[in-house]
């Protein structure tokens, strides 16, 4: 490698370091806000025009954000919906009903699956609660359970959402890193789900069986099992109980939602992605079904198909359950159009950031493309023989423990390994969304807000929390690089 080239991985370094500096010191300054300084102070001290840097950071936010951010918007409402509406909490309590013990763990992490297709991990963890804390108390009740039936629970469905989270498209971190590394959606989504599914097994229900009975004490506050619990619970009618539940013990409350209406909502765009996919593969380009096929399976186009109808899904929940009111004039959750609308506009809020830092992050890796660095990455890699999906992984894994913010971590490795697969499309660029997607939820620790979150909903000490949290998601990030490996064997 020349002086020059070495010279441009030098800035990348003092880059990366200025970053973590400035989010994680006393300054504290926001994640977006520090990705466009250190953007423009690395496109400075690269020698690229002053002009053309500014061309460059305009260039890569309003590029992934144009890419990303509607999507992720339509996302955000319709996960809303469907956990306002109670499509979610159907499809929870009818995969965990009349379910034995020993099958709960298994079920709690399927249904965190699908409800986590279109959430956060933040939200689906909030939406899973109810459910959880009202087994978690029944299995209390009965009796038999090894260990805190808490962290029987918890565990497999903090897997699946994180794991969700990182991993598969629709979701912020996997989408923006497809938009970056150019990589085929429905090829994306398919080896998503592939690796997915065998790392949510084993850092869910199998590492909860192990972690549980080392966790007996872990329980929550009374009272905020109550508050999640206790308002939406009314008496049992007869044959709805759970096995082993008491004769007249409470049990939750039913939606208006149909479940099978409520499963189809959550997977309509996971559907038209895989139909996207295979049109692509078995029809003609000048087939209108095909053309048609490909154009809904668009992310944009397959969000929007699903809040349609969820949308549609709501308004059967209304019907169902306002039949027996006369005048109500509000939804199957008892809200009304108003209050829809408002909560809507809510869910936006909530990713407002999360859209700043990915146009940061797409403005970043935009300058490092336009400055020469990108291709000086591209040098030293090949130099060195890195793998690539391991290194995507690494750098992922690096930023989101040092910086507190998976997204980070996501855009910034995009940006820093996407010159060492050039046009990507490939298998390799799917892995390679799956690696870095994982390695942002490795050593997931006290500067996350996940962390905290979990370790105060179910009522846990530092150490109790690293040991599910922490270890969980850990155990979800190495879990998923092996799976991108093992099959990187076939690209």
């Amino acid at each position: 490698m020349t002086a020059h080239t070495w010279w441009l991985l030098l800035i990348l370094t003092v880059a990366i370091a200025a970053l973590i500096y400035l989010i994680n010191s006393r300054l504290r300054v926001h994640p977006f806000v520090a990705l466009i300084l250190v953007s423009v102070g690395t496109g400075i001290a690269a020698g690229e025009p002053a002009a053309k840097l500014a061309g460059s950071i305009e260039e890569g936010a309003g590029g992934t954000l144009g890419d990303v951010g509607v999507t992720l918007a339509l996302g955000a409402m319709l996960g809303r919906l469907l956990s306002d509406s109670g499509a979610t909490d159907a499809i929870a309590r009818a995969l965990v009903a009349r379910a034995e013990p020993r099958r709960l763990p298994w079920l709690v992490g399927a249904a965190a699956f699908v409800i986590g297709v279109p959430m956060f991990f933040e939200v689906g963890l909030i939406v899973l609660l109810p459910l959880i804390f009202s087994v978690a108390r029944r299995m209390e009740e009965q009796g038999g359970t090894k260990g805190s039936p808490y962290v029987l629970l918890g565990v497999p469905a903090i897997a699946s959402l994180s794991t969700l989270h990182g991993m598969l498209p629709p979701h912020p971190g996997p989408l923006t890193a497809m938009t970056g590394l150019h990589a085929d959606l429905g090829l994306t989504l398919g080896v998503g789900i592939v690796c997915a599914v065998p790392t949510v097994i084993l850092a869910g229900p199998v590492y909860a069986r192990w972690i549980a009975p080392r966790l007996p004490d872990v329980a929550p506050d009374a009272e905020l099992v109550a508050q999640f619990t206790g308002a939406e619970r009314q008496p049992a009618e007869t044959g709805t109980s759970a096995p082993g539940a008491r004769a007249g013990a409470e049990v939750p409350r039913r939606t208006g939602v149909p479940t099978g209406l409520a499963v189809a909502a959550v997977l309509v765009p996971v559907v038209l992605m895989l139909l996207r996919t295979l049109a692509e593969t078995v029809l003609d380009e000048s087939s209108g079904l095909g053309a048609a096929l490909v154009f809904a399976g668009e992310p944009l186009v397959a969000m929007l198909a699903g809040f349609v109808f969820a949308l549609g899904v709501t308004m059967v929940g209304a019907a169902r359950s306002g039949s027996g009111r006369s005048g109500s004039g509000r939804s199957g959750s008892g809200r009304s159009g108003d209050e829809t609308r408002a909560s809507l506009t809510d869910s936006l809020k909530s990713i407002a950031a999360i859209l700043l830092i990915i146009g940061g992050g797409g403005a970043f890796k935009q300058v490092l493309q336009d400055s020469g660095i990108g291709d000086a990455i591209a040098s030293a890699a090949e130099g060195a023989h890195i793998n690539v999906i391991l290194l995507g992984w690494l750098i992922a894994l690096l930023l989101s423990l040092t910086t507190g913010s998976a997204t980070v971590g996501i855009v910034s490795a995009t940006g820093i390994v996407a010159p060492l697969i050039g046009d990507g499309g490939g298998l390799e660029a799917s892995l390679l969304v799956v690696a870095i997607g994982a390695g942002s939820l490795g050593l997931n620790y006290v500067n996350h807000a996940g962390f905290w979150l979990v370790k105060e909903s179910f009522g846990m000490d530092l150490t109790q929390a690293t040991k599910t949290q922490t270890a969980v998601q850990t155990l979800v990030s190495v879990l998923g690089l092996a799976m991108a490996l093992l099959l990187s064997v076939f690209a």
